[in-house]
């Protein structure tokens, strides 16, 4: 088939946590804008089966999902350790995306115009080249993790100057509005310079990569961090805040349509009563850690609704769950968005994923965070000490004594009020941000000229 004159943007995902997902809501944000633009979403085939049990392209005419190789050996049996299923992933890259688009241009006879892909692929931009495209990269978490990241080298010559003693409360007043940012709360990846492995290499590809970029895409507004978001500026040719992604409609504060009956559940509790307990798609805490939140919120007798996504039935937490049943609801899973934006949903106890993040505070929903990985602990010191709009757990893993603590803290004292204020300012400057000429509005018309800009490549 020859190609003719058509955009055609090709989404290239990181398979792994909520990537896909974050991306896919993206690319079908475009797609409605431009309904004439062909989009061809390239992702592996188990990621797409699990993305595509909850989302459906049913209406989206114009985007189209394909399934490409995950880099598992032939024979390949998982050992339980989650870098596995990554580095065979980054080892087939970028051979896996290259066959995925010839393929795809071959079966479609359209050339690609655009590369839209996640942040994490900074391959993207030779690709991108080769096909003399330009290389938009997605950056699925926060300014200031992106801002750390571009900083690499300077962080590890600051820590390595400051001497092993005084790396882990280092501070990055060095670079703008990371103030409150420690040593300690960055990801592994970045602090141990160990490029050998293939995710450090890939992140550190991609701090190269990014400059050429044509745009940078955040899921972020410009009011959540103009200090940092100057910076990132000022080091990049074009950073567009286009969130946040997901906004709650009208009907999500009261009525909303799920399998599993939260909404009527939700419609039951006081106003800002229930603790909506959520921890991502590849997260659960380890049981002791379980048994310690299940023991807090049974004796504060905190209303909850929990999406957990393993076996409910295992002890201890099939007993909790049953000793609970009047005051808790466990599903395994939840409209989160919708969830969040009910007026009797209270605290969220999170993970601190930046999705979750800016969901919460798209729903005015102020934060218990028990980070585990990789900028979530960044989130969390962003979450408690900058924008004051939830707390950590004490010491970082929950404890029957700290999640009372917490709990106490959020629902019960004059610190929760002053988080639900903090929350409701930014939740009050992100809703002007997607007004029809706010800054995320404005950022999106950018985003979408750049992706159809190319009506004339053959």
């Amino acid at each position: 088939m020859s190609a003719t004159k058509k955009s055609h943007v090709a989404a290239l995902t990181f398979p792994f946590a909520s990537h896909p997902s974050v991306l896919l809501h993206l690319v079908q944000r475009l797609a409605a804008a431009a309904p004439s633009v062909t989009f061809s979403f390239f992702n592996t085939t188990v990621s797409n089966q699990k993305l595509f049990s909850r989302i459906k392209l049913h209406g989206w005419d114009n985007v189209k999902a394909y399934d490409i190789y995950d880099g598992a050996p032939e024979g390949y049996i998982f050992s339980g350790n989650p870098l596995e299923p990554i580095n065979n992933f980054i080892n087939a890259t970028p051979g896996i995306f290259k066959k995925g688009i010839a393929e795809v241009v071959d079966e479609t006879g359209l050339k690609i115009t655009c590369l839209l892909t996640d942040a994490f692929l900074g391959f993207s931009v030779d690709i991108a080249e080769e096909l003399g495209v330009p290389w938009v990269p997605f950056w699925t978490a926060g300014p200031h993790s992106l801002s750390a990241h571009l900083s690499t080298d300077a962080i590890l010559r600051t820590l390595a100057s400051a001497g092993k003693a005084q790396t882990v409360d280092r501070t990055l007043e060095f670079l703008p509005g990371l103030s409150a940012i420690r040593a300690s709360d960055l990801p592994i990846e970045l602090l141990n310079g160990n490029y050998d492995q293939p995710f450090p290499k890939m992140l550190y590809n991609m701090i190269l990569a990014l400059p050429l970029a044509k745009a940078i895409v955040q899921n972020c507004f410009d009011a959540l961090d103009p200090i940092v978001t100057n910076d990132l500026r000022s080091k990049l040719d074009k950073v567009l805040n286009i969130g946040p992604l997901a906004f709650p409609s009208p009907k999500s504060s009261s009525e909303f349509e799920d399998e599993f009956g939260c909404s009527a559940w939700l419609n039951k509790h006081a106003k800002a009563s229930v603790a909506y307990i959520s921890f991502g798609t590849m997260l659960t805490p380890p049981p002791p850690e379980l048994v310690a939140l299940t023991e807090a919120i049974q004796e504060k007798q905190v209303p909850y609704i929990w999406s957990f996504r393993d076996d409910p039935k295992l002890p201890p937490l099939k007993e909790f769950f049953e000793r609970t049943s009047d005051i808790g609801k466990v599903v395994p899973w939840t409209p989160q968005l919708e969830v969040l934006a009910h007026s009797s949903v209270g605290v969220f106890v999170t993970h601190c994923g930046w999705s979750s993040l800016m969901e919460s505070i798209a729903c005015g929903v102020p934060m218990i965070c028990r980070p585990f990985f990789g900028d979530q602990k960044l989130n969390r010191r962003v979450i408690e000490d900058v924008w004051q709009i939830g707390v950590g757990i004490k010491g970082g893993v929950f404890t029957k004594d700290g999640m009372l603590n917490a709990l106490d803290l959020v629902l019960s004292k004059e610190t929760g009020n002053r988080m639900r204020a903090n929350i409701a300012e930014l939740k009050q400057s992100a809703e002007k941000a997607v007004e029809e000429n706010g800054s995320s509005s404005e950022d999106f018309k950018n985003l979408v000229e750049i992706v159809t800009s190319q009506q004339d490549v053959l």
